[in-house]
Formats: C-alpha cells, sequence, structure tokens
C-alpha cells in the first residue's frame, strides 16, 4: 500500500501508557498511519484541526475537554475526520452521549488489535461500528418500554432539590417523611435513567418537565 492509501489516525487519550498501547498496536498495520497523540480533548480537537486524519481514536474520560466535547467540536470543525470512541466506561449514558455528539463509533478497550483496525477501516468508510456490549445495550434500550412520565409530587420533590434542598428539608417543605422522600427520588433517577441527584434536575430541565410544571 502506498504512503497516500495509508489511513491516518490521530490517538488521544489522557493515560500515556494506554495512549502507547494503542499506538503500538497499531504501529505493525501497513495501512494505518498514526500521525499525531495528544493527552487531553482540547490538544486532540487542535491536533484533528491541524492534521487532518482520516480517524481520531478519543478516550471518554479526559481533562481539560472530555470525549463528548471534544468529538462534538471535531464534528462540527472543517476537517471531515470520523470521531471513534475508545474507553472503558459503557454505560447507557455513556453511550448516548457520544453517539449524539457525532461519534461515528463506540468501542471498548478490551477490543483486539484486529478488531481495532476492522473498526478504524470501517469508520473512515462511514462506516458505524459498536463494540458487541455497546450494541447490546442499545438493542435492550431501544426495547424497554417507554419511561413513566413523573407524577405531580415527583416534579414538586425535584423542584425543591433544583432549589439546593436536602432530603429532610423537602420532607419539611412537603409534610412527607424523609423515607418518603428517598422512595421518590428512587423512582425518578429511575425514569430518567440517572445516578445521582444533580443529572436528575439536569435531564428534567433538558426534557422542559420542572418548567412545563411550574406553567402549569
Amino acid at each position: 500500500m502506498t504512503e497516500s492509501n495509508r489511513l491516518r489516525v490521530v490517538v488521544v487519550d489522557d493515560h500515556t501508557v494506554m495512549r502507547a498501547g494503542v499506538v503500538a498496536l497499531l504501529a505493525p498495520e501497513p495501512g494505518i498511519e498514526v500521525v499525531g497523540e495528544a493527552g487531553d480533548g482540547h490538544e486532540g480537537v487542535e491536533l484533528v484541526e491541524r492534521l487532518t486524519p482520516d480517524v481520531a481514536l478519543l478516550d471518554l474520560r479526559m481533562p481539560v475537554l472530555d470525549g463528548v466535547a471534544a468529538t462534538r467540536r471535531i464534528v462540527a470543525g472543517p476537517a471531515a475526520t470520523r470521531v471513534l470512541i475508545l474507553t472503558t466506561y459503557d454505560t447507557d449514558t455513556d453511550i448516548e452521549h457520544a453517539v449524539e455528539a457525532g461519534a461515528i463509533g463506540y468501542l471498548l478497550k478490551d477490543t483486539s488489535r484486529e478488531q481495532l483496525v476492522d473498526a478504524i477501516r470501517s469508520a473512515a468508510r462511514g462506516e458505524t461500528v459498536l463494540a458487541p456490549r455497546v450494541a447490546q445495550k442499545l438493542v435492550a434500550k431501544m426495547r424497554r418500554p417507554t419511561q413513566a412520565a413523573l407524577t405531580a409530587r415527583e416534579v414538586d420533590i425535584l423542584r425543591a432539590v433544583a432549589d439546593g434542598l436536602s432530603n429532610p428539608d423537602i420532607a419539611r417543605r412537603l409534610v412527607i417523611g424523609e423515607a418518603t422522600v428517598k422512595t421518590h427520588l428512587l423512582r425518578v433517577f429511575a425514569k430518567l435513567d440517572v445516578s445521582d441527584r444533580t443529572r436528575a434536575v439536569v435531564v428534567a430541565m433538558e426534557r422542559g418537565l420542572l418548567e412545563a410544571s411550574g406553567q402549569g
């Protein structure tokens, strides 16, 4: 394969050893050339803009700028670079955010060299690439029943959380037991597919749930 036919790749990962390992895995492949490395998302975006590689391999959790934000910037930029996420995280939220940001693929770091090479080639052709476990999670999520709407009481509790109240404070405001507050919050987390109070408020606001209730 000639130099001009090689797929040009940039590797972005804040873990030096992991980044070096990925570069070493790709080095023997004659059809792929690693043209640059970066240790955080901001450096990665700048590198992509300067080198315009065919594919950018991005870690998800990085300092300065995370993989999702970096993906969004790369996709919106002038380079026609495809973004392929390579991470250890496989939660539904992580996967969805990366795909929504514009990543063409999502791989896990237990991926073999052969799978990684194939994924890079597929991504360069514009084909979606998902690790088997990631694909299974997406299919399972699509098959779930539509999440139930929040009840009026759950919205009241979520609004109190948004106001910065603790569980005891919420219980006093709504004249209910603290255990009842905890139970309602767990149901809210399940319905919004989140794992903490802050994320619950953010998601509810993104979906207009708190504002809509306030207008009623």
